[in-house]
């Protein structure tokens, strides 16, 4: 059957798309995989005790399914047979190092042990009771393709306490000094998208570690005092700027 332009009916090719054939204007705000267990009481327990999960709801009278959350994710727990093949679900976190610390010492079967990858993240696997993998992963900064510069030196002081943080926090990222405050630059330099605000290099992990930083050294100012900074034994200046 032909249709009047001469096409055939009921074929896409050559055919003017209606306003019905596209997709809606939808926006996904959540996906949750879903696992199947063979005890999901007993998968609660596991993924709460040993992986660090937290019980959002259970369901069923028996129980035969339950929600488990994980920061702002969720994973669903469904009775049934896992089968030969395992499920697989990629978790991004902030500290994927920290976290396969706390679930190796609860005695989780661990796949694979953390590493940095291609893809830029460093990750690890583990197993639940029933087979199903897990991996958890962390992005790592890519450091290729490698950018020559030359270093110079700057007459730098800072504030005693914040420069006891900055040393600690390079530590714990693994940098120098140098290159904590050229990543906090770079970013600093930068506005998000879409908003008046500025980039910021570190992670949600990074920033626990800075407010246990900053009550160990006693930094009770907040991020505008150094408009107030006064070095003590210096002079104050009071006769206005020199023209």
């Amino acid at each position: 059957m032909e249709r009047e332009d001469g096409g055939e009916a009921g074929r896409g090719v050559g055919r003017t798309p209606l306003m019905s054939d596209a997709a809606p204007p939808v926006e996904c705000t959540r996906l949750n995989p879903t696992l199947r267990v063979r005890d999901v009481a007993r998968a609660i327990d596991f993924y709460t005790s040993k992986l660090g999960f937290k019980l959002g709801f259970e369901w069923g009278e028996p129980l035969r399914f339950a929600g488990m959350n994980f920061g702002e994710v969720q994973v669903f727990l469904q009775l049934g047979d896992p089968g030969t093949v395992p499920a697989q679900v990629y978790f991004v976190v902030d500290d994927a190092d920290a976290l396969h610390e706390f679930q190796a010492a609860q005695g989780v079967q661990v796949l694979r042990t953390p590493a940095d990858q291609e893809y830029e993240l460093r990750d690890y696997t583990v197993a639940d009771l029933d087979g199903n993998e897990l991996t958890f992963g962390h992005y790592k900064p890519s450091k290729e393709p490698p950018l020559e510069i030359e270093r110079v030196d700057v007459p730098v002081r800072l504030e005693r306490r914040l420069a006891a943080l900055l040393e600690e926090l390079a530590r714990h990222k693994g940098m120098t000094v140098g290159n904590c405050l050229e990543e906090t630059l770079l970013h600093t330099f930068e506005t998000l998208d879409g908003s008046d605000g500025v980039a910021s290099p570190h992670t949600k992990s990074d920033l626990r570690y800075i407010a246990t930083l900053k009550v160990k050294h006693g930094i009770d100012y907040d991020c505008h005092a150094s408009y107030r900074f006064v070095e003590r034994g210096a002079k104050a200046d009071t006769d206005g700027p020199e023209l």
